[in-house]
C-alpha cells in the first residue's frame, strides 16, 4: 500500500537474462584448455627453449584475451599462432641474434609410445633447430602444425613462393641432417634405391 492506503503494484524484481551465450571468459577459457598444448609445441619450436616458449606462450595468450571480444568470432587458434610468430620475430629484432639451448640441456618430450618415439622427437627438434629461423618456422607451420601453403603465408605475411622455396629448402636440409650420424651407410643405400 501506498502513502494514502491504496493498493500498490507488486514490484517486479530486474532479472538478467542470457542470450545463451557463454560469458567471453569462460569461453577463453575453454579455448585455453583445448588449444594450449598445440600452440605450446609450436610455441617450442619456435623457441628451441622451454623457458622462452612458456613465456612466448604467455604473451600470446595474453594478447588473444585482449583481442578476444574480435577474435573469438573468426579463428582464434590461428590468430594465436601469429602472435606466437609475430612475438618471436620481434624478440629477434630485439636481440640480433639467438642464442639456443645446448642439444644436450632438451628436454626429453613426453611420448606414450616409449622410447624409440622420444628419440625420433628429439632428433627431429635437433635437427629443427639446426635449420635457419625462417625456413624452420615454415617447416614448423606447414608441416608440424598442418596449415596449407596459402595459411602459411598468411600467417607469417609473405608470399606463395616464398613459402614453397623456404619449405623445399628446408625439408631437403631437414632430411640432410636426419640422414645424419644416427643412421648406417646401409640405411641410407636403402633409402636412394628405393
Amino acid at each position: 500500500m501506498d502513502e494514502r492506503g491504496a493498493p500498490t503494484a507488486p514490484v517486479e524484481h530486474a532479472a538478467v537474462v542470457r542470450t545463451g551465450r557463454p560469458e567471453p571468459d569462460s569461453e577463453f577459457a575453454a579455448f585455453v584448455r583445448a588449444s594450449s598444448a598445440e600452440l605450446g609445441r609450436v610455441a617450442w619450436y619456435l623457441c628451441g627453449d622451454p623457458a622462452r616458449a612458456e613465456d612466448l606462450l604467455q604473451h600470446a595468450l595474453l594478447r588473444t584475451y585482449l583481442a578476444w571480444g574480435r577474435v573469438r568470432e573468426g579463428d582464434p587458434l590461428a590468430y594465436t599462432r601469429r602472435v606466437l610468430s609475430n612475438a618471436r620475430i620481434d624478440t629477434w629484432r630485439k636481440h640480433r641474434r639467438e642464442t639456443l639451448t645446448d642439444p644436450a640441456d632438451l628436454p626429453d618430450l613426453p611420448a606414450d609410445d616409449g622410447a624409440s618415439a622420444r628419440a625420433e622427437q628429439d632428433r627431429l627438434g635437433r635437427a629443427l633447430r639446426a635449420l635457419p629461423t625462417q625456413q624452420r618456422r615454415v617447416v614448423v607451420l606447414r608441416h608440424l602444425v598442418g596449415l596449407s601453403e596459402a595459411e602459411t603465408a598468411a600467417e607469417l605475411g609473405v608470399s606463395l613462393g616464398t613459402v614453397k622455396s623456404t619449405a623445399s629448402r628446408g625439408l631437403a636440409r631437414l632430411r640432410d641432417l636426419l640422414d645424419g650420424p644416427a643412421t648406417t651407410p646401409a640405411t641410407r643405400a636403402e633409402r636412394t634405391t628405393r
